[in-house]
């Protein structure tokens, strides 16, 4: 039997509670293992439609699946086990005192003990290359290993779906390479919300343009790229000189 998509967003419309309707009627599928970039201007309604994933907004007309289950009331602690949302300010999800207990903070909050708590912890760390840094207070670290660690609460708690708040801002270029090399090899499903688009190439195969509420293409990344028209049509601008056909197209997983 096929398991259900990592992610099915079906009509979504929201509006919020003064009037700005921010989505109108988005139908979005993300199958299981697909990284997906979700590109679009400032406004478009990608963070409104990325606190629909886990149940922080709703009550607009529509409906969202998480592997199946519906985002709302009776599922939300479940839910937000399986989407794991990593923000743009890594010190909005590092608050204790060393890097191990902001990792076993999820999984212990889900009761998690004992040797099985710190293997997952392990286990977690090692996947972004900051298993040696267990003990240490998260703000002696520099801001990229924040973010890996940032990764790592999330990856602790096994999630279907991990949804990246643009992962390579204010990182430097080692900082930057060293994240992408981290999502490259995590065998989850990828969501990243970003306006660097040269990132969004490089990791993604699949994306999805989100403008004025709606979902305005979807295609393969290098494909959306080199459409001038449908670039400029939506602000998306590319850095000066960058070429996306130089670029190879990440491998299928």
């Amino acid at each position: 039997m096929t398991p259900p998509p990592s992610l099915q967003v079906s009509g979504l419309a929201f509006a919020y509670p003064d009037g700005h309707q921010a989505l109108f009627g988005v139908d979005l599928t993300i199958g299981r293992g697909e990284r997906v970039a979700l590109l679009g201007p400032n406004g478009a309604g990608k963070t409104t439609l990325v606190l629909h994933l886990n149940g922080i907004l709703g009550g607009g007309a529509g409906s969202v699946h998480v592997a199946g289950l519906p985002v709302e009331k009776a599922h939300l602690a479940e839910v937000r086990r399986r989407v794991g949302i990593v923000f743009q300010d890594p010190d909005d999800q590092l608050f204790m005192p060393t890097v191990r207990e902001d990792v076993a903070f999820g999984p212990a909050a889900a009761g998690l003990r004992g040797a099985e708590l710190e293997e997952r912890v392990q286990e977690a760390l090692e996947r972004v290359g900051m298993a040696g840094f267990a003990d240490r207070p998260p703000h002696h670290l520099s801001f990229g290993q924040r973010r890996r660690v940032a990764v790592a609460t999330v990856l602790a708690m096994r999630p279907e779906i991990l949804v990246l708040d643009e992962p390579s801002s204010n990182l430097d270029p080692a900082s930057r390479r060293e994240l992408a090399d981290v999502l490259r090899s995590l065998d989850v499903t990828v969501l990243m919300v970003t306006h660097d688009l040269p990132y969004a190439l490089e990791l993604c195969e699949r994306s999805v343009i989100l403008s004025g509420g709606v979902i305005a293409a979807d295609a393969p990344t290098g494909e959306l790229l080199c459409d001038d028209e449908l670039m400029r049509a939506h602000r998306l601008e590319l850095p000066f000189g960058f070429d996306p056909r130089s670029v190879a197209a990440p491998a299928r997983r």
